[in-house]
């Protein structure tokens, strides 16, 4: 946990749905008056999007592997270092990655690019981290200890591929069977360096879908919020004093499968996220 100053991440893989969760605390943030000092995950690796296609060529060439999730393509050691130095003096160095031409345009620079390094801003209340690596631990690198409210955002794979699968086609361009390639090379770091993160999560929110996915590569389009459930499960209730009848009568045909675990109707994810999430951030940056 930090020393002095708050630290929330949010964790979970490529078309887990991250980027919904981190609106939903934007939201959350504005409300309460709270001023977050926001990180990209992405902007901890290693490659801009030109370099990073270099990198692959070579690895493919020496038959070995490099992904977006693996510790040879990020700066796990300069995240961990930010969440330390910003936990105890609340400051650090941070920078963007450039997504797409909307994001490019203002800094006269290529989508695909990083922006230079900068010191974070001075006067926020919390730290708040979207991405890949919230929660890693890789040798000697921890960054998980750092984070005082860790959520995890972990659909079922083949969700969670059909989401990716549809993004990366639709939104960036790319071809299915180049997307299905980067699944199949991402998939030793995947399991090492993603998966074990969920296991240290304060929180998961987990998206099942209520329709047929057998074959992501396949469907046609994502299921919708309707067509799922969404399982909610805590490491440790007390530690954010879950009240679960509580949540149970907010959340209509919503139940308890385990004693850390509650499931609800997949359109009521956002407000169970509110529901939950708003006191936990209340209390955190109160704390401090």
């Amino acid at each position: 946990m930090s020393q002095k100053h708050p630290i929330i991440a949010v964790t979970g893989s490529s078309g887990a749905g991250t980027s919904s969760v981190k609106v939903a605390f934007e939201h959350m943030f504005y409300r309460e008056n709270i001023v977050p000092c926001i990180i990209e995950g992405d902007s901890f690796h290693r490659y801009d999007r030109y370099e990073m296609k270099e990198a692959v060529s070579q690895a493919q060439a020496n038959d070995e592997h490099v992904s977006h999730f693996g510790p040879a393509a990020n700066h796990f050691d300069m995240l961990e270092e930010l969440f330390h130095a910003y936990g105890g003096t609340g400051s650090g160095r941070r920078r963007r990655y450039l997504h797409d031409a909307d994001e490019a345009r203002p800094y006269r620079q290529k989508p695909g690019t990083f922006t230079e390094w900068e010191d974070i801003p001075a006067d926020s209340d919390v730290m708040f981290y979207e991405g890949l690596h919230g929660g890693v631990v890789n040798g000697t690198v921890n960054v998980a200890r750092h984070v005082d409210l860790l959520v995890g955002v972990v659909p079922i794979v083949n969700l969670e591929w059909i989401q990716k699968i549809h993004r990366d086609t639709q939104t960036r361009g790319y071809a299915p069977e180049a997307v299905t390639e980067t699944i199949l090379r991402r998939m030793y770091d995947y399991v090492h360096y993603i998966v074990p993160q969920f296991s240290r999560t304060d929180i998961n929110f987990q998206r099942v879908p209520t329709v047929d996915t057998s074959d992501p590569f396949i469907a046609r389009d994502i299921p919708t919020p309707d067509e799922s459930f969404v399982v909610i499960r805590f490491r440790d209730p007390d530690k954010f004093q879950i009240d679960f009848p509580y949540l149970l009568s907010m959340l209509h045909d919503s139940f308890i499968s385990r004693r850390n675990t509650i499931v609800v109707p997949g359109g009521k994810m956002g407000l169970a996220m509110e529901i939950i999430l708003t006191p936990i951030v209340k209390r955190i940056t109160a704390d401090f």
